[in-house]
């Protein structure tokens, strides 16, 4: 049913009767199919799905003919028994719209559960009622067209007849076969001995016969073979289109009753989405209390907390307001749910915090969902809450990124699996997994393919991608070519399989598995519904967004370290605001790992909007975002924030919208505000404004509001010069824009995380290591600025470091029973400034080891003390000689006075099979003197350290080539910011990262870091395809360009590229490119 709610929206606009039905693969008996009539048997269909879903793994279902007969009632049921269903696969009966025909999840398994549709008798003049598809149509196993061979026996017909009664069908489906008559006249037999009557059926996969060539390559697909090799698994002809009513009426012209009954199928499915009502739980009330009353109790409770010197008025107004409005609404139960939700994380230390359009209310602040205080904000409650949207409120909560699964089962387990699910997110066909997919079901070279796949920037622009072609050996012109190229292109959009949205749980009072099925994740313990985000909003369900937030990690771990190391309890509301240091250090775009101002964009930006306030954040984090760049509101807003452009409004009523933002349009909130004071507006179309700008994936959908906005304003005395300009600024936020709350709450958590970085910088990177993936930066650019910051930094050691990355006091050596968990002792006396721990880092940053190695090392180390040598190493620990070669080469024995060599020497030198003698653990026994190597030389340990962890303390790999840069003029990145402007230079380093946002117009930030530090450079398109294969993959570059100097911001505008990867040896630094 995954395809049922999307398609409800077609048959509301053309006029076709949508009937929801699925078909069910039996493990047990012949497929067939089902169709509801009512709201009840709606429910059963969904509760039998979920019921074979459930005890089958992902992607299965495993249904009985008994599992039906249980949930038979209300149900129409069609057995598939034609000799022209393909391979023994279920035929297929009607579905919904024609321009959706043949789009389904490829992924989904042949044996089980899907669904169909069938357009009923309010279909178009022209269109046969029985030709349609079903929402998953690419579940087919087509095969070559066999003679008619039933083989059914009495009992399966009879007690097919005997649960269904009048409501059982034989199935019949003929497309032009060179065995279709003498197939019908079996049928005809069939039925008249059985006494079940004929239905004729479409079995539609496409909806015009030109699909047919993609659809053999998505049955080779998911059969694992290629289209040359999938034989009778094809179909012998183009005939499952959708197919016009007269041309049906002739191909059972012996039969005209099949086609009549099918009408007569169609008038009793009175079944509509639309019936489904959803009602959320109210158990979380204490006896006695209504949920309005438990939730005015909570929230007045919560305030008097919030504001311990009494409540302001104006705050105390917004609680009033917005309580009596949610009561209206009857939303209290919804507010309650997420409150519970929060509540267990605070109470099992899970740092958390609510976002978005939440931010507006007050009493989400009060009830401690969301950290932004209404009294310091001007926020609009009806952003989130309003009588006039017909939706339901959308409360995002971000939780610390590896703790939110104990969210997630808390909700499995208070509610039951029968009551909440995931939600789903149909996975759609991309250019690199369509190059895959076609590639290998054509039979091309998968080195090719694969290379191609790599090679390719993420979109299918004709010339380029057939360049592409080309360069890996795939001749675009033969006629393989020439399919590959097209059928890549048809692919692109094509559902592909179902996964799970990144956090939106839906919870139920009654069952939920009478709303949509629901099926298990491939994660262990998750299960999810067979609806997405989309069809949520369409049906009227809410959900709760319990989202996973790196940052949240980093900063609970930092705040751990905190306490322990300099006895200081923090909170994200006990952070000291408004501390100018932190401002001035946000001014000069020191932010690598501060949460939302790293990114390239955001650097650039900082020098010259100087954020000096909590409100200056806010803006920031909003400012950068594609839509207020192509809405060109940038510019102004600078050019007036530094005092070169007037601010001027042109009524009262635009200056209350704009006068924070110094006249100029940033957040959603204020475009929604115009429209409504400037272009009259009704509330409800400024919502339906608000939606278009959230649809910003959708290109072109707020233009539709373009003459009501520019007539309205114009009506009002404003000018057409100012109307169009306002147009455009709320034009651009259909590019993906930020609302005002939900730039606050992130503002909040990029203050907590610079403070932190100021004035606790070795913690901070700590504490970002231990948490990542997450960021721009990897752990090697995170330790160069934290060196950068005067923290010390200790390389891993098998005496001192953990898995994860740790403090240790500078004056005084790590203590020998450090434990397991790399902290220290209680009754260490902890330094009282940041700048008296050291960084040590942990094991985690080594590839090859795996954590349980770790934990080992760690426990003989707590349990014995230090290690005291190689030998002592090897007889505490189990550590075989393949792992102690790979801790030789990371260099972890350097407090055993073990170097590389040595260590790895005896790592070889030991009995793969040699196990430890119990007898003799206790002797001191010494170990034997290693042979005579020479040391390394500084390069090969650094080159060796880049190998094993991908950062080195000794040095950069630069370092080494500087002298020959120097002849070549080459300069270090630390040089560029005292050059004039327009300067030509040439640079190079390691790649750190590359970016190329959407509104870039096709230019590439990148980040190039050598000895010195960090060089941002800009790549023109032009320059990036000329140099496309050293720009995409060389991991070290020479740059040629010239120096872009303006507002404290520096940039080397590419010309030429040279691959400097060659000269690194086997040195590779994985660069983060983002887009």
């Amino acid at each position: 049913m995954k395809e049922q709610a999307h398609a409800q929206e077609t048959p509301r606009q053309s006029g076709f009767k949508l009937i929801v039905g699925a078909e069910i693969t039996l493990t047990d008996g012949l497929p067939l199919v089902l169709w509801v009539t009512d709201r009840a048997a709606y429910g059963r269909l969904a509760r039998l799905i979920t019921v074979g879903r459930r005890r089958a793994p992902k992607g299965e279902c495993h249904v009985t003919f008994a599992d039906v007969a249980a949930h038979a009632d209300g149900l129409l049921a069609g057995l598939v028994t034609s000799g022209s269903r393909p391979g023994g696969d279920a035929s297929r009966f009607a579905a919904s719209a024609a321009d959706e025909a043949g789009r389904g999840p490829v992924n989904s398994p042949a044996p089980g559960c899907r669904t169909s549709a069938l357009a009923g008798t309010s279909v178009p003049a022209g269109t046969s009622a029985l030709a349609g598809t079903s929402a998953l149509a690419h579940n087919n196993s087509p095969a070559q067209t066999r003679p008619c061979q039933l083989a059914l026996s009495t009992e399966e017909l009879a007690r097919f007849r005997d649960v269904f009664g009048d409501r059982a069908y034989l199935l019949a489906a003929l497309h032009r076969g060179p065995h279709d008559q003498r197939e019908l006249s079996d049928l005809i037999d069939q039925s008249a001995r059985s006494r079940i009557p004929l239905l004729a059926t479409g079995n539609v996969l496409y909806h015009v016969p030109a699909r047919m060539p993609l659809h053999d390559v998505l049955t080779a697909v998911r059969h694992g073979v290629t289209v040359a090799g999938a034989g009778d698994l094809l179909l012998p002809n183009a005939q499952r289109h959708l197919r016009a009513v007269d041309d049906i009426r002739v191909t059972f012209a012996r039969a005209p009753d099949c086609v009549r009954r099918t009408m007569e199928v169609a008038s009793r499915c009175t079944f509509s989405l639309d019936e489904l009502r959803y009602e959320y739980p109210e158990e979380l009330a204490p006896r006695g209390l209504t949920p309005h009353q438990f939730l005015q109790q909570l929230t007045w409770a919560g305030a008097a907390k919030r504001y311990p010197q009494g409540v302001p008025d104006r705050v105390r107004r917004l609680l009033e307001h917005e309580l009596a409005l949610i009561q209206e609404l009857r939303y209290e139960a919804y507010f309650l749910t997420v409150w519970d939700l929060v509540h267990f994380a605070r109470r099992r230390g899970i740092l958390c915090q609510g976002r978005g359009s939440a931010a507006n209310s007050a009493v989400c602040y009060c009830l401690g969902v969301t950290s932004v205080d209404p009294d310091r904000m001007d926020l609009l409650f009806e952003r989130f809450v309003s009588r006039e949207r017909n939706e339901p409120p959308d409360i995002d909560v971000d939780f610390e990124h590896e703790r939110r699964e104990e969210v997630l089962q808390y909700l499995y387990e208070k509610y039951g699996r029968e009551r909440v699910g995931m939600t789903g997110v149909v996975i759609t066909y991309r250019l690199r997994s369509a190059i895959r997919d076609v590639g290998k079901a054509l039979g091309l070279s998968l080195d090719r393919v694969d290379q191609l796949a790599k090679h390719v920037e993420g979109h299918a622009e004709e010339p380029k991608f057939v360049e592409r072609c080309r360069e890996v050996g795939i001749a675009p012109d033969s006629d393989t070519g020439r399919r590959f190229v097209h059928l890549v292109h048809e692919l692109l959009g094509f559902p592909r399989h179902l996964s799970q949205h990144v956090g939106g749980m839906v919870i139920t009072q009654g069952l939920l598995c009478e709303l949509v099925p629901i099926e298990n994740a491939a994660m262990a313990g998750r299960t999810v519904i067979q609806w997405d985000k989309d069809d949520l909003d369409s049906l009227g369900l809410l959900k709760v967004d319990c989202l996973a937030l790196g940052m949240l990690t980093a900063i609970h771990r930092c705040f751990d370290m905190v306490a322990r190391w300099h006895d200081r309890k923090l909170t994200l509301a006990t952070v000291p605001a408004d501390d100018a240091r932190v401002y001035d250090m946000i001014c000069r775009a020191d932010t690598a790992g501060v949460f939302q101002i790293e990114s390239r964009g955001q650097m650039s930006m900082l020098p010259r909007l100087k954020p000096r306030c909590f409100y200056d954040l806010v803006i920031e984090v909003a400012i950068v975002r594609p839509g207020p760049i192509q809405g060109n509101m940038v510019h102004p807003y600078l050019r007036r924030r530094a005092g070169l452009e007037p601010v001027a409004y042109p009524n009262e009523a635009v200056r209350e919208v704009l006068h924070k933002t110094l006249g100029v349009p940033i957040f959603q909130e204020q475009a929604m505000r115009l429209a409504v004071v400037a272009a009259g507006f009704s509330p409800g179309e400024a919502d339906q404004l608000r939606r278009a700008m959230g649809a910003w994936r959708r290109p072109g959908v707020i233009d539709g509001f373009r003459k009501k906005l520019l007539e309205g304003m114009q009506a009002r005395g404003l000018t057409p010069e100012f109307a169009e300009q306002v147009f455009q600024q709320i034009r651009g936020f259909g590019e993906y824009g930020f609302p005002e709350s939900h730039a606050a709450s992130f503002a909040l958590l990029v203050y907590v995380s610079a403070w932190l970085k100021r004035y606790y910088p070795a913690a901070f990177t700590a504490a970002l290591i231990n948490s990542q993936p997450m960021g721009f930066y990897a752990p090697a650019q995170l330790v160069q600025d934290a060196r950068r910051h005067a923290v010390r930094i200790l390389p891993v050691d098998v005496n001192f470091s953990d898995w994860d990355c740790t403090l240790e006091p500078l004056d005084n050596p790590p203590p020998q029973d450090a434990g397991a968990d790399g902290n220290h002792p209680a009754t260490m006396d902890p330094p009282t400034d940041a700048s008296q721990t050291a960084l040590r880092l942990g094991f985690r940053l080594l590839n090859g080891i795996p954590q349980a190695a770790v934990l080992e090392i760690c426990q003989a180390r707590q349990t014995g003390g230090i290690f005291r040598s190689l030998a002592d190493f090897s007889r505490r620990t189990t550590i075989g000689r393949a792992l102690m070669v790979r801790l030789s080469e990371a260099d972890v024995f350097q407090s055993l006075h073990a170097n590389r060599r040595h260590a790895l020497w005896d790592a070889l030198a030991r009995n793969p099979s040699e196990k430890p003698l119990p007898l003799l653990d206790d002797l001191a026994l010494e170990d034997e003197p290693p042979a005579h190597l020479p040391a390394m030389s500084t390069q090969e340990e650094v080159f060796a350290d880049y190998l094993t962890a991908g950062l080195s303390l000794k040095a950069h790999p630069l370092a080494f080539f500087r002298h020959a840069l120097d002849r070549m003029n080459v300069l270090t990145a630390d040089k560029l910011s005292t050059l004039q402007h327009h300067r030509r230079v040439r640079v190079a380093g390691l790649v750190l990262l590359r970016q190329r946002p959407s509104t870039a117009k096709g230019i590439t930030f990148v980040t190039l870091e050598d000895e010195t530090g960090t060089a941002n450079l800009l790549i023109h398109k032009s320059t990036w395809d000329r140099y496309y294969h050293v720009a995409r993959h060389a991991s070290a570059w020479l740059a040629h360009g010239r120096i872009e100097s303006r507002d404290s911001v520096v940039h080397v505008i590419v010309q030429q590229l040279e691959d400097l990867s060659t000269c690194l040896g086997h040195v590779r630094v994985p660069s983060r490119d983002f887009r």
